[in-house]
């Protein structure tokens, strides 16, 4: 069963020294995301779908044992966890023609590309793994109208920690979108 939203669309896989442009592809109204999931979020997906299916196998044990209210109880758990690691794996900065969404675990902030001022990559503390700790690193900021600033990368995120390149290219990647579809 293929799953779109694990890998880049073919449109952003480009050699090191160049750029994948937005005219490079065809099919622009729908929402993408410019690179691929980080080793970090795919691995931490792959343990709760891990933990999942032993709670799901618990489930059937125990339901065949004749406890069904304990059953239930089990395969919920085991579906919220299904969902929280399908969430996981759809974090992350998706663009289209429209816009610029940043998803999070439980928000999602679309700004729509004419309501955006400025896309660049600057050197502040970013938080490690998502985590309260911070490291001074690269984020790639969005400031909108009203002075608002919101953080769409950062080079230690689950995405890109120690692969600095791999940013560098989703940046760039990101703010060729920017240059395309702010003007227009």
């Amino acid at each position: 069963m293929p799953l779109p939203f694990l890998t880049a669309d073919r449109a952003f896989d480009v050699q090191a020294d160049d750029v994948a442009l937005p005219f490079d592809d065809h099919d622009h109204d729908r929402w993408r995301r410019p690179y691929r999931p980080g080793p970090w979020r795919v691995g931490a997906a792959a343990l709760l779908l891990l933990f999942a299916s032993f709670v799901l196998i618990a489930g059937m044990i125990i339901a065949f044992a004749g406890a069904l209210s304990g059953a239930a109880v089990c395969m919920v758990l085991g579906a919220a966890v299904i969902v929280a690691a399908l969430r996981l794996l759809r974090i992350g900065t998706w663009v289209s023609r429209h816009g610029i969404r940043r998803v999070a675990f439980f928000s999602t902030t679309t700004v729509p590309w004419n309501r955006t001022t400025a896309l660049r990559t600057v050197q502040q503390p970013v938080r490690w793994l998502g985590m309260p700790r911070t490291v001074q690193g690269q984020a790639l900021m969005l400031e909108h109208r009203g002075g608002a600033q919101l953080a769409l990368l950062t080079d230690h995120d689950g995405d890109f920690l120690s692969r600095l390149e791999a940013f560098d290219r989703a940046a760039d990647s990101i703010e060729a979108w920017g240059a395309e579809y702010r003007t227009a």
